[in-house]
């Protein structure tokens, strides 16, 4: 009945179709597709039509018009958990049948509930695997720094891990840096990256570190600072910047010194809340006011650190918003991380209490951090300092090779109205973010809080009958540390210890960072006084054609 000739009555036909359709059922265990088939084939002829017409398909049933597009033999799939022997196709079979079977060989990958091994591409099978005696993967750092970049073309590790994959910095940099020269296609050679302290690095100042950039660093000064003589390190590539500083630092020098101080000292974090109407905003606002809740608010924050200690809160209303500006000591850190550690403890306090209150965000930009603002300028952020010499006149004649009189003109035309004209933010002085940056990038500070660092306002006056210069500046946000992020490093630390700020300041918390706010200031005004001079006397392009605009050998 099995091999019945086609001429069927439906009634038989049923039971041969049931008959199939039991036959995987039964034999699947023991025979292959391949043996199977002959019981099938001939059913394939029974009727092109949508017909139920069962067929195995690597041991799945399939019907309808799919199966009678099956004339052709079954594809050939190596059933690699059954123990018998396999008869193995020929190419001309696997070619004729390759185009169809695509699909299937994709997605019919399981024989028996275990999956198939998938076969792999020349280049898997050729690479060696490496493995110990007990057949476990060899650590990565174990592998050559070849393997390893394979490793990290195929995804199979990620060059931000390096460091700690390995766990040797400098290995790191040297893959990471085959591995950009290969997808660049180009040598990155100029860029330096042997003989230096990653470890220093990682996990604070950069990462996927490729080396690093050398900025020639010159010393202007040394300027007479409150009495003493402190020598002023500065990065940079700007010709001509170093020097004029120096000259101004003479000058100063030569007239007795400069006076500095530090008139406010805090950094600031400021949150934005929302609460769900105005009302809610403003009692929010009344009660942060009353003392005896700021007293216990400041308890809360002074609890976080050994040096953060809550200066002041004020809060600002817009709409059911609420800005709420936290001032600390940071004693000789900048205190970024510090002051939002004690703010982020602060805030779970306060939501107990305002069960209404949401918290928008940590930094609501009224902090103001790396954006210029007039808080900054008005209300001022981590140092504020101001600072003042006497020039007697003919120190300028001598030294600054013009007059008193120019320099004050000069000043009130250029720093002050000018400035005001173009609607500028704590932009009333020459150049005073030049010598900031360049001390910044010496010494290790964030290099962005330059937009703020660099508030300031030049003022110059006429004294003595007019024979002698009274010049200060008052910069209101400088934000430095000496410990902390890029002050660790080797070179950084080094020009720290130049001015005799390196590190924390043991018997006095804040010091020395003080200190670095004020070598900072004096700098600023040696600059200013400087290039004033240079443009009232019309020598700032002569200076700039000497020594920023050298001639070169190709």
């Amino acid at each position: 009945m099995l091999f019945a000739p086609p001429n069927l009555e439906t009634k038989e036909l049923f039971w041969i179709i049931y008959i199939l359709i039991l036959i995987p059922k039964v034999f699947a265990k023991v025979m292959s597709v391949r043996e199977l088939f002959p019981f099938f084939k001939w059913g394939f002829n029974i009727r092109r039509s949508n017909f139920l017409v069962p067929i195995l398909s690597n041991n799945v049933i399939v019907t309808g018009e799919e199966a009678v597009q099956y004339e052709k033999p079954l594809p050939y799939i190596p059933q690699h958990n059954q123990q018998q022997q396999k008869q193995q196709p020929s190419q001309e079979y696997i070619q004729q049948n390759s185009s169809e079977n695509n699909n299937i060989n994709e997605n019919n990958n399981i024989n028996n509930g275990k999956e198939q091994e998938q076969p792999q591409s020349p280049d898997v099978v050729n690479q060696p695997t490496k493995t110990n005696n007990n057949n476990k993967k060899i650590p990565i750092k174990e592998l050559s720094n070849e393997e390893i970049l394979i490793k990290l073309e195929k995804g199979e590790v990620l060059a931000y891990k390096l460091e700690s994959e390995l766990g040797d910095c400098s290995r790191a940099v040297e893959i990471r840096r085959m591995l950009l020269e290969k997808q660049l296609s180009k040598k990155i050679e100029p860029i330096p990256y042997e003989g230096y302290d990653f470890a220093k690095v990682q996990g604070q100042c950069c990462e996927n570190v490729i080396g690093y950039v050398p900025i020639p660093v010159g010393t202007a000064g040394p300027i007479q600072l409150n009495g003493s003589l402190v020598t002023i390190p500065m990065a940079t590539t700007e010709g001509c910047l170093v020097a004029s500083t120096h000259r101004g630092c003479k000058a100063i020098t030569e007239s007795g010194g400069a006076k500095c101080t530090i008139t406010s000292r805090g950094m600031t974090r400021a949150p934005v809340v929302r609460f769900s109407d105005i009302v809610k905003a403003s009692e929010f606002v009344s009660w942060i006011n009353d003392n005896d809740n700021y007293q216990a608010l400041k308890a809360v924050f002074d609890s976080t650190s050994r040096f953060a200690r809550l200066s002041a809160i004020k809060c600002t209303i817009a709409g059911r918003s609420v800005y709420i500006r936290f001032k600390c000591d940071t004693g000789d850190a900048m205190g970024m991380n510090m002051v939002s550690k004690g703010v982020e403890a602060v805030l779970d306090h306060l939501k107990i209490i305002f069960d209404d209150m949401t918290l928008l965000s940590i930094s609501g930009n009224m902090c103001t951090d790396k954006k210029p603002s007039s808080i900054n300028w008005t209300e001022g952020r981590g140092r504020s300092v101001v600072c003042e010499a006497m020039i007697t006149g003919d120190i300028v004649q001598r030294v600054l090779k013009t007059n008193v009189q120019a320099l004050v003109d000069l000043n009130i035309a250029k720093n002050l109205i000018g400035s005001a004209m173009a609607g500028s933010i704590g932009g009333f002085n020459a150049h005073a973010s030049n010598i900031v940056t360049a001390i910044f990038l010496a010494t290790g500070q964030d290099c962005a809080q330059n937009v703020e660092s660099s508030n300031c306002i030049t003022q110059m006056e006429a004294c003595n009958d007019g024979q002698d210069l009274y010049i200060t500046v008052t910069m209101p946000s400088i934000e430095v540390g000496t410990v902390g992020g890029g002050t660790s490093l080797p070179a950084q630390s080094a020009c720290l210890d130049i001015i005799g700020v390196k590190g924390s300041s043991s018997s006095k918390p804040g010091a020395n960072a003080d200190q670095l706010a004020k070598t900072i200031a004096s700098a600023v005004m040696a600059g200013e006084l400087s290039l004033m001079a240079a443009l009232s006397a019309g020598h700032l392009m002569k200076s700039h054609l000497q020594y920023n605009r050298a001639k070169t050998n190709n």
